[in-house]
């Protein structure tokens, strides 16, 4: 009797005990990441780096790169099979993949999202300028759907980098529904099958997103993923410090030191596959252009004057090496036997002189406003390059503008001269030779090329390299390109940038791209301390 009166007790007062105590609740992870803003959210239609990190984490194309490098493997499509003429394409799709609004993935949205870029009748062409589309995909002459699941791309001539090009964000798949429901506004509204789901964009704040929980592949740890807008490098190291951010892109190269020294933070860096340059405006057609930059000796003498050297000492302080080509020494088909243009100011003035300008002239070199990975911070370069200009009798005008506007305008030709760079989209030179420098991306209003350098062998050879699938023949090529635009001098290649990015000690995961692509599906935060 008194052992099943204890009994009972102790039941009562477990269910008591049980009753009184709630579940603890799994505390939503926040993660904050300080970088500049971005121009748009429509995968197809920015150029910019701060667009695309965003993107990378809402959107997906049909492949991808492997984590941590340039190898393609499967994402959106699970396979494909190729024509034995290289020109017709077959992907097979993933199955059961739900856009972030709960619509379906399928051959529909695919031929969507392309379609709307390459077909000028699409009723969604008028809303984007799809520069990208024109650089690196105009050999596409059709998308369509065979099935639900199966898409056929058809060329119009072979195109050596086609499969590593897929994986570029301009080809990543859009919601169509949500694209029908904002119109020319959807750029704002951004719906993909990614790991994040878009929240809101707060221009000059703020982007944030959330995890999607219908994600088809692994789920992500982060909640809520913050891109912060700060554009001023220093003040995202101390918004690291404080604690109110955990993690920022191209720290200023002078805070490196007290970076590295501090505990409590983690350097992340490794060899980029990018450029930072000087562009001379060579279109007459152009806006922008003034005349002296039309002598091949005025834009020599400018590659004479300036001291890439020092600039990279003094300002990169360590964090990048002078340019000599226009595509970086990590990128196979890189021509070493090209001899840089010293700094000589003395050549450059006889250059200048026997151009007809014993005295100089009157130009602007136009300045981002934001750091980027290949020039952390421009409006110094700018300053040191305008000094360097001014001992040969250059008198050169700073402007700047914002990150948007900057973009728009050099794309116009409105700059005599400006600071620009570029990350590789895709492991080739093709990305560089092609989309920078060759006369098909000097299109105004649209331009990659923004030196409106149009020189025809190089597009021949161009064009050449795109065609063969011969490795070999394809670096012989790109050779011969890099030799003659170093003659031409549509540049001054400033430096190949160390890609770097810092992050507070908690933060696990992360990895680098050859690419500067930022994916933080993979990223969690330690609260073990």
């Amino acid at each position: 009797m008194k052992k099943t009166l204890v009994c009972a007790l102790v039941l009562v007062l477990g269910v008591s005990l049980l009753a009184g105590c709630k579940p603890v609740a799994k505390q939503p992870v926040t993660f904050v990441f300080a970088k500049g803003d971005a121009v748009e959210l429509d995968p197809a239609d920015v150029t910019d780096g701060e667009s695309v990190t965003v993107m990378n984490n809402i959107f997906e194309g049909l492949v991808r790169y492997k984590s941590g490098s340039t190898e393609v493997e499967p994402c959106l499509a699970t396979s494909w099979d190729t024509s034995t003429d290289g020109l017709v394409w077959t992907f097979h799709l993933r199955q059961n993949v739900k856009f972030q609004d709960g619509t379906p993935f399928n051959a529909d949205a695919v031929v969507f999202s392309y379609e709307r870029q390459r077909d000028p009748n699409h009723p969604f062409h008028q809303y984007g300028k799809w520069e990208y589309w024109g650089w690196c995909f105009s050999e596409i002459a059709k998308t369509e759907k065979v099935d639900d699941s199966t898409v056929k791309i058809t060329l119009s001539q072979p195109f050596a980098p086609f499969l590593s090009t897929m994986a570029m964000f301009t080809m990543d798949v859009v919601s169509p529904t949500n694209c029908n429901q904002w119109k020319d506004q959807w750029f704002a509204h951004p719906v993909g099958t990614g790991p994040f789901s878009f929240v809101e964009w707060v221009k000059g704040d703020h982007v944030t997103l959330e995890k999607n929980p219908n994600y088809w592949g692994t789920e992500p740890t982060i909640d809520k993923l913050i891109f912060r807008v700060i554009d001023d490098p220093s003040s995202r190291y101390l918004a690291l410090q404080k604690g109110e951010v955990q993690g920022m892109e191209f720290p200023n190269p002078t805070d490196l030191p007290k970076i590295t020294q501090d505990s409590n933070l983690t350097v992340l860096s490794q060899p980029g596959l990018n450029v930072g340059y000087l562009a001379m405006n060579m279109g007459a057609d152009t806006p922008g252009f003034q005349k002296p930059f039309a002598d091949v000796r005025v834009r020599q003498a400018i590659n004479y004057a300036i001291n890439k050297k020092d600039i990279v000492d003094q300002l990169y302080k360590g964090t990048a090496t002078p340019a000599v080509n226009p595509i970086p020494p990590t990128l196979w088909g890189y021509n070493d036997t090209v001899q840089d243009y010293s700094y000589d100011p003395a050549k450059a003035k006889e250059l200048l002189k026997a151009a007809g300008y014993p005295n100089g002239f009157k130009t602007n070199l136009w300045a981002m406003p934001v750091s980027r990975p290949y020039m952390f911070d421009p409006k110094a370069i700018a300053t040191a390059i305008q000094a360097d200009l001014k001992q040969v009798g250059i008198d050169a005008e700073i402007v700047t503008y914002d990150w948007g506007t900057y973009l728009t305008k050099t794309e116009a030709g409105e700059q005599a001269m400006c600071l620009l760079g570029w990350t590789a989209d895709y492991a080739d030179p093709d990305d560089f030779l092609y989309v920078l420098l060759d006369s098909d991306a000097a299109k105004v209003g649209s331009a990659g090329n923004v030196a409106f350098y149009r020189n025809p062998t190089v597009h021949a050879l161009n064009k050449e390299a795109q065609m063969t699938t011969d490795l070999n023949k394809r670096i012989d090529l790109y050779k011969q390109v890099q030799q003659i635009v170093h003659d031409d001098a549509p540049w001054v290649p400033l430096a190949y940038a160390t890609q770097t990015l810092v992050f507070a000690k908690n933060v696990k995961g992360f990895v680098l791209y050859p690419t500067g692509d930022y994916h933080f599906d993979t990223v969690s935060l330690d609260t073990s301390n």
